[in-house]
């Protein structure tokens, strides 16, 4: 059996079995192991499994996912979200779509200590949704804006995609989280300009507000600064050259105890949570990882980018029109695979077709954020808006996608917008 049709049979198995709802680390790593033995033999394909579990298991670089996640689930559990949304909401609720606009800047806020898009869209959520409702904000608005605002987690750094995706590429994850912040900026305003234009054209989606909520009128806005220490310390560390990002996530969880200690909102109950929140989330994205390198190996024995590359070759593309394919290649993806899915098992066949055309990796990484924060609200797995559909049950599937639609047309206009001024991404980078 040629390379090529084992390489077939393989996507084949592995669509089943996940369709089939198998753990997608599972999945990648048993048909990666039973393609290798197709192709190498079977002592050959143990022998290279063992050998990379190993060396994924001992990697030093892989300690930053476990100590970033530790940073966001200990910063989650001390109220800094709650604070964030209560200050941006103190300035920006008597303005037309105020709570909305006060829920995005709350989401870039806490996405800059969290890392996670889901922990940020389901947190804020708790606290933003009851807020809107009781001031008769639209549902589809309130949730939209929300879940929405809730893929910043993921562009603003620190970032667990950007971690992985660093890993799996070799691109410096100092750089990405540094690429990060720019884009990050922009697509918040995107999201605020969003809600300003919406509100307009339906004002009643969501009423003005003459006072500032009772509950807000003693909130101090510099109640922020926990947020912001947190990430000046590790962005700032990091772009500073005093710590590497590794360095950094250790630096920043322990700065997220500290910190929760000292204004007295960690207890030892919620310092235990957090630490078993983060052994089950490490071990999650670990057991993906190591599939995932496992099935990119398989992936280059079989030659598949290659085979690819010489396909996309034969239809004689622009560089740009190649970029733009793929583009909506992973568009496609995101409707039908989990994001984590989408990223593990694209990136080992993209990556190499894009680093030919003469793209910069960390550009690129950018891109590849923003389409999988588009997979993230967009029918019918965006898994942003079931999220936010259980923490509202009064509000239906239908209402949230509707509600997330106009934020997707944004999302849009920021991935134009990176590929057609490629230095929104990298100037920080070229900066530094």
């Amino acid at each position: 059996m040629s390379s090529e049709t084992v390489a077939i049979w393989v996507f084949v198995l592995l669509f089943a079995l996940l369709a089939s709802g198998m753990h997608l680390g599972l999945a990648m790593a048993g048909v990666a192991v039973l393609g290798t033995a197709l192709i190498i033999g079977v002592d050959g394909a143990l022998a290279l499994a063992g050998l990379s579990v190993y060396e994924s298991a001992q990697s030093f670089e892989l300690s930053v996912i476990p100590l970033f996640v530790l940073m966001g689930s200990v910063a989650s559990r001390t109220g800094i979200s709650a604070d964030l949304y209560r200050s941006a909401n103190r300035w920006l609720a008597r303005t037309p779509g105020g709570l909305c606009h006060a829920t995005i800047v709350a989401c870039a806020g806490f996405g800059a200590v969290c890392g996670s898009s889901l922990a940020t869209a389901a947190t804020l959520g708790r606290v933003a949704l009851p807020e809107m409702h009781r001031f008769g904000y639209s549902k589809s608005l309130s949730a939209g804006s929300v879940a929405a605002g809730g893929t910043l987690g993921i562009l603003i750094p620190p970032s667990v995609i950007m971690l992985i995706y660093g890993i799996l590429t070799e691109t410096s994850i100092g750089d990405l989280f540094l690429a990060g912040i720019v884009p990050g900026v922009i697509l918040t305003l995107l999201f605020m300009g969003t809600v300003a234009l919406l509100v307009r054209f339906k004002p009643d989606a969501a009423p003005f507000i003459a006072l500032t909520p009772p509950e807000n009128s003693g909130t101090d806005p510099t109640r922020i600064w926990p947020a912001g220490l947190l990430f000046l310390i590790v962005i700032g560390g990091i772009y500073a050259g005093i710590f590497t990002p590794t360095e950094a996530a250790g630096i920043g969880a322990v700065g997220a105890i500290t910190l929760g200690m000292v204004m007295k909102k960690l207890n030892r109950a919620a310092l235990a949570d957090a630490l078993f929140e983060t052994v089950e989330t490490t071990a999650m994205i670990f057991l993906i990882l190591i599939g995932a390198i496992l099935f990119s190996g398989f992936l280059s024995l079989s030659g598949t980018p290659g085979m690819l590359g010489t396909w996309i070759d034969t239809l004689a593309l622009s560089p740009l029109a190649t970029l733009l394919l793929i583009i909506a290649l992973y568009i496609l993806l995101g409707a039908f695979l989990d994001t984590m899915a989408m990223i593990i098992l694209s990136i080992p066949i993209f990556f190499p077709m894009v680093m030919s055309l003469g793209y910069d990796p960390v550009w690129f990484g950018i891109l590849v954020v923003l389409v999988v924060e588009l997979a993230l609200i967009t029918p019918p797995l965006g898994i942003n808006v079931f999220v936010i559909r259980g923490l509202s049950p009064d509000t239906s599937l239908i209402e949230v996608f509707r509600g997330v639609m106009p934020f997707c047309v944004a999302l849009l206009i920021m991935i134009a917008l990176i590929i057609a001024f490629p230095s929104l991404a990298l100037f920080a980078v070229e900066f530094n």
